[in-house]
């Protein structure tokens, strides 16, 4: 059963001054996101910003926004055939379980200057 849906769209410019700044998306990214970010040559902007706006698109699915949790606490990942998935740590883990999460299915994707997610929360069983 479907428990929540989210979609979140970033400007991909908006996190320019981020990578200047690693203290800035060390607080917002989790360390396998950032490593991503670092082993990706090229779209390596365009990679955070979808991330990011999967952590946002999620907030809205959960239904409580980004409180109670820390955004470094989910992590954007993609398996060896690159599709991505979320992984929860810490309070965010606690706060997605506490409002009956089971699984959740993610969709990224990016377009010259916006990042697009799509997130869905099926509930428990």
């Amino acid at each position: 059963m479907i428990k929540g849906i989210g979609i979140d769209m970033v400007k991909i410019a908006r996190l320019k001054s981020w990578i200047k700044e690693p203290k800035l998306y060390t607080r917002f990214f989790h360390p396998d996101e950032i490593k991503i970010f670092h082993n990706k040559r090229r779209h390596n902007l365009v990679s955070l910003a979808a991330r990011f706006a999967a952590k946002e698109a999620f907030g809205k699915a959960l239904g409580t926004g980004l409180k109670g949790f820390f955004l470094r606490e989910i992590a954007v990942t993609n398996d060896e055939h690159g599709r991505p998935h979320m992984r929860l740590y810490g309070k965010a883990a606690q706060v997605f379980k506490s409002r009956g999460g089971g699984n959740i299915l993610i969709s990224l994707n990016h377009e010259v200057d916006y990042a697009l997610a799509m997130v869905i929360i099926e509930g428990g069983t």
